[in-house]
């Protein structure tokens, strides 16, 4: 299986959207017999859940266990053939933005049985944030997914944030088994293992989700509460995912953002997207958060809310903080995307540790620091 850092364990569109969101959307006539909820084989795997298969821990986690987040292929294809607990009950999907049909990375090779998802089913559009209670009460519903479903997320690369960001987004409404792919698609085809083409349908279900929608609305802060645990709270730290030049204001990072900077006491905790939290071949764990944070006076023992531009980048190191049981952390959902839309919001412009830094509100700032398409 490549290089991934592993242990050797045994255990036993708008129409879319809308269309997603809606309970008429849901049909199932080319759903692939391999897997998802109430599919051939999470019904098969009923009666042979106890069978043994030896697969690989991703830093020495059980993947049997609910509060472990990252997962190994191997783990994940014993799940598909029936191996495992989670068997019984599941949903396989790889999360990308955009339809199915527009999704090159899911329509050219996919796990066999996965579903897709599109990201714009989970966000609003105006600010990016997580969508209503409501909503996403309608969609679990539409992918068959109740608080008792074993959720499995996968992107296209390791490096990916838009399946972490489906998981955070899963544990916040209250799914209690939530699991990642370590690696993603790459380390799936990496260990040999098979993919398909075809496009599976979700298969939606009648049942009650099981809790009301968010059963942990502590996992996501908004923009209000950020700002008073910022000037209250001095063991809250605000952790910037984003990247260095993000993070010193010198480019907002995103062709529709053209304001940048950071909000005024925000801390540094390394760019997910640079390979930062994805070393070897696996993602990383707190040890690697909180050597990122020393240098900013932070650590896991602070209140820690993560944010990046608008909320995918974030939900790495949530999950990776709740995989560890860390005690208190959440996502800033709004990220910098909404914190500059406010031009009385303060901003820090350079990094604080070396010095430099300025502070200005957001109607000081230029507007010519969008990235260049």
């Amino acid at each position: 299986m490549s290089n991934m850092n592993v242990t050797r364990r045994s255990f036993v569109g708008a129409a879319g959207v809308a269309a997603a969101l809606g309970l008429a959307a849901c049909g199932s006539s080319n759903a692939s017999s391999s897997s998802s909820a109430g599919s051939a084989a999470g019904s098969a795997a009923a009666g042979s859940s106890a069978a043994s298969t030896e697969v690989e821990a991703v830093n020495g986690f059980d993947p049997n266990d609910a509060k472990t987040v990252y997962v190994s292929p191997s783990w994940v294809k014993s799940v598909i053939d029936g191996n495992e607990d989670a068997s019984k009950s599941y949903v396989l999907m790889e999360v990308g933005w955009g339809e199915v049909e527009d999704d090159t990375a899911y329509t050219e090779a996919h796990i066999p049985g996965a579903v897709h998802m599109n990201t714009d089913y989970i966000e609003e559009p105006e600010k990016w944030n997580y969508r209503t209670p409501e909503e996403f009460t309608e969609l679990f519903k539409n992918y068959g997914i109740t608080q008792d479903t074993t959720v499995i997320v996968y992107g296209a690369k390791g490096t990916d944030s838009a399946d972490d960001r489906m998981a955070w987004a899963a544990l916040w409404a209250g799914v209690k088994n939530v699991k990642a792919l370590d690696g993603g698609l790459e380390a799936w085809t990496a260990a040999g293992y098979d993919t398909e083409t075809t496009v599976n349908d979700p298969k939606p279900t009648e049942e009650d989700f099981g809790v009301t929608i968010p059963a942990h609305p502590e996992y996501v802060l908004s923009i209000d509460e950020v700002k008073d645990k910022l000037a209250n709270d001095q063991d809250f730290r605000l952790c910037s995912v984003r990247s260095y030049k993000e993070y010193c204001g010198e480019t907002s990072g995103y062709s529709y953002i053209d304001r940048a900077g950071e909000p005024k006491g925000a801390v540094w905790a390394h760019d997910t997207d640079d390979g930062s939290y994805f070393i070897d071949g696996a993602t990383v764990t707190t040890d690697k958060i909180n050597e990122y944070l020393k240098d900013y006076d932070a650590s896991t023992d602070n209140s820690l809310a993560f944010y990046c531009g608008t909320g995918w980048r974030a939900t790495i190191p949530c999950l990776i903080c709740y995989q560890e049981g860390v005690k208190e952390f959440a996502l800033y959902d709004g990220g910098w995307f909404e914190w500059q839309m406010d031009g009385a919001n303060e901003v820090q412009l350079g990094d604080p540790t070396k010095g430099d830094v300025q502070y200005v509100t957001v109607a000081d700032l230029s507007t010519d620091k969008a990235v260049k398409s």
